[in-house]
């Protein structure tokens, strides 16, 4: 006989599915988050190391709301990702597992009463989360995101480049020193601020219009 282990299901607080989609961005909130890893191979060795995330409320980045938390990845840390970030196995052996971690991140977000959660590329920063959670026998459900690629895509679709640094160089966007996750959260935070005004040059105005755009 075959038993099949049906994993709990998660979910991350929302209101994407509640709020009109008459509501002007000017009257939503978002969470820009990022993650690093050990790797990019999340689905296999690699772990969760860094979440990060900062507040945006409609056209504003919320500097003071910001959320930060190193993750202790119960594997070793490569040299080259220790360059990479600067984080250590030292930095990390009192830190929150990876389920721990979400955890709080999840907490932040319900805090926060954002309409959606935002980032540069950030399919991989949800199944980073979602891998994690999978490793713990849970089901995280997919939440809804915007990505500032697609948004970018929207505005200026010859630009094919995937680099946050330089996206923010083009459009003029502040820019934290790369590589740990709260700062790229606040670099992104800075380049989304700034695709949402472009937007509404463009007529983009509502949650309606916003979502028609970002998954176009």
């Amino acid at each position: 006989m075959i038993f099949f282990q049906i994993r709990k299901k998660a979910e991350i607080p929302l209101l994407s599915h509640t709020i009109p989609l008459s509501t002007s961005i000017e009257n939503l909130n978002f969470v820009v988050f990022d993650t690093e890893t050990t790797g990019f191979h999340v689905n296999g060795p690699d772990r969760l190391l860094e979440i990060g995330a900062v507040k945006v409320k409609g056209y504003k980045v919320v500097k003071e709301d910001i959320f930060q938390t190193l993750v202790n990845p119960h594997r070793q840390i490569s040299r080259e990702i220790m360059e990479l970030t600067g984080i250590s196995e030292e930095d990390t052996k009192d830190s929150p597992s990876a389920r721990q971690a979400i955890q709080t991140f999840i907490d932040y977000v319900k805090e926060a009463d954002p309409v959606c959660l935002a980032g540069h590329y950030v399919s991989f920063d949800i199944q980073v989360l979602k891998s994690e959670y999978k490793r713990n026998n849970l089901a995280l459900q997919r939440p809804k995101t915007i990505d500032t690629l697609d948004l970018i895509g929207y505005l200026a679709p010859s630009r094919m480049m995937k680099d946050l640094e330089r996206y923010a160089q083009d459009f003029g966007t502040r820019i934290y020193p790369r590589h740990r996750a709260v700062n790229d959260a606040m670099t992104t935070a800075y380049l989304f601020s700034e695709l949402l005004a472009l937007m509404k040059d463009r007529g983009i105005f509502t949650w309606g219009d916003l979502s028609e755009v970002s998954s176009s």
